[in-house]
């Protein structure tokens, strides 16, 4: 690290990464300095603390924050369960924050303003990887101060800067224009935002798991208001990518929330627009008309409400006076880049990685979580835990250690499929179990048991028999990272 190995490490972000990266300094000894924007996890997790994840517990502990919060009488949660932000905020970040190991080291609502190195802009060269780090930071009452720290780790993530509609990454016409009546990411619509949305049309926009989680949070809000329609546009041609896993996929949770999301098109809840890029809205008598290419035809539609859930952006506005290697196309470093570049390759699962593949130009700087990742998706909490173990074994001077791989990431299942137009095989792992726009999937998803594979497993579960076996036991079991 550089000099003065007395200082603390600054860590940006008080959410599951940042806090297991301040779990793994106490660990080794090291002293970490939290600047959390808002409450615990307020620039991250509290903001979808509505939603339900598609891992179970087992992968959303980090290994050394699991041991600091059981030494002092804590119990873990229930391994298999899928816990939504919420439980994940009480059940875990929020005792994690509050243990006597960790509470003392983190500030709160404490905004970070730049990063840099002590006496030395990104220009100066001499000297600058023995100068420690300075964090300029804004408190609560809004008074700046300037700490410095021996080393720098960024799991701010990027939940605060969603994507525009535009597939240009920049707004359309009229965007900004509407923007009371356009909500970015997985707002809750089932519960505080529900009059909202209750009985409107509503465009979802986007094809990653977000979009999934608010079509399949509208079409739940059908049931109660049958008047709310729901249309789903993907910008780029299709979601079967995200679709394509079902049982297969290793973590159950997910491979269900592509299920279900075909029921609902094949169904007739979910009107699915694919490709669709809109270029212009307008708001004329409380109606939004979208004007689009669908296809190659040109359409207007007329909505009440949109949601963008096309994805977040890392702000790197910080860190402008350090220098950063990133790629100029997904924003990640150059060694992460290949291996998460949805441009290259259309599987989900990334291939567990460290302090080789996140070093920087910058040394002791690291950034981690899901802001590594750039604009690439696929995230998986359990892969900033072992971000974190790597870089701070690094940071410690355990070289070894450092660049060792703790961790079995569990496969998506898919790389390239069409589930929606497919003829419904997924049952046994390819068995062709019912004809094309029938329910498929052995009845389809599950509607209220998570541990079921498909509606009719579910319901042969409900009547006390094994399940209906339609899927393998290599299929439907869960892996336990190493």
């Amino acid at each position: 690290m550089t000099q003065g190995k007395s200082l603390p490490v600054a860590v940006i972000g008080a959410g599951p990464v940042g806090l297991a990266a301040a779990a793994r300094l106490v660990e080794r000894g090291m002293t970490p300095m939290v600047f959390e924007l808002g409450a615990i996890a307020g620039a991250s997790v509290s903001r979808w603390s509505h939603v339900r994840v598609f891992s179970p517990w087992r992968y959303n502990i980090d290994a050394s924050a699991r041991a600091l919060l059981e030494s002092s009488g804590w119990q873990a949660p229930d391994a298999d369960h899928l816990p939504t932000g919420g439980e994940l905020i009480r059940d875990y970040l929020a005792p994690l924050a509050a243990h006597p190991g960790i509470a003392r080291h983190v500030n709160l609502r404490a905004e970070v303003v730049s990063v840099s190195r002590k006496d030395r802009s990104k220009l100066a060269s001499e000297g600058r990887g023995e100068s420690p780090f300075v964090v300029v930071w804004r408190d609560r009452n809004g008074s700046r101060h300037r700490e410095l720290v021996s080393a720098v780790i960024d799991a701010s993530g990027t939940w605060i800067k969603p994507n525009p509609i535009g597939v240009d990454g920049l707004a359309v016409e009229g965007e900004p224009e509407n923007i009371c009546n356009i909500a970015y990411g997985i707002p809750d619509v089932k519960g505080e935002v529900r009059q909202r949305y209750e009985g409107r049309h509503t465009l979802v926009v986007g094809a990653g798991h977000s979009a999934i989680n608010a079509v399949l949070d509208l079409v739940d809000l059908q049931e109660e208001a049958p008047q709310t329609r729901v249309t789903w546009a993907t910008r780029a041609g299709g979601i079967s990518r995200l679709l394509g896993g079902g049982l297969n996929d290793e973590l159950p949770g997910r491979g269900r929330l592509g299920l279900r999301a075909v029921e609902a098109i094949r169904a007739g809840r979910v009107d699915l627009k694919s490709p669709f890029s809109i270029r212009r809205i307008r708001n004329l008598e409380e109606t939004m008309f979208v004007d689009a290419l669908h296809g190659e035809q040109t359409v207007e539609i007329g909505v009440d409400r949109i949601i963008v859930a096309t994805g977040f952006r890392p702000d790197l506005s910080i860190l402008s006076e350090l220098r950063l290697s990133l790629d100029p196309a997904v924003e990640a470093t150059p060694a992460l880049a290949p291996l998460i570049d949805p441009n290259l390759h259309s599987c989900g699962t990334v291939r567990p990685h460290g302090v080789t593949e996140l070093t920087h130009p910058e040394k002791d700087f690291y950034i981690v979580g899901s802001k590594s990742y750039g604009r690439a998706p696929t995230f998986l909490m359990t892969t900033g835990y072992e971000q974190v173990r790597s870089v701070v074994a690094e940071l410690a001077g355990d070289h070894l250690a450092a660049r060792e791989v703790h961790l079995e990431l569990p496969e998506t299942g898919v790389c390239k499929s069409d589930p929606v137009d497919s003829s419904g095989s997924c049952c046994g792992g390819g068995a062709e179990t019912e004809p094309a726009g029938e329910t498929g999937c052995c009845g389809g998803a599950p509607l209220k048991n998570d541990d079921a594979c498909c509606l009719k497993d579910e319901q042969a579960k409900a009547e006390g028999q094994a399940g209906c076996g339609c899927g393998t036991a290599d299929q439907l079991a869960e892996p336990v990272p190493a």
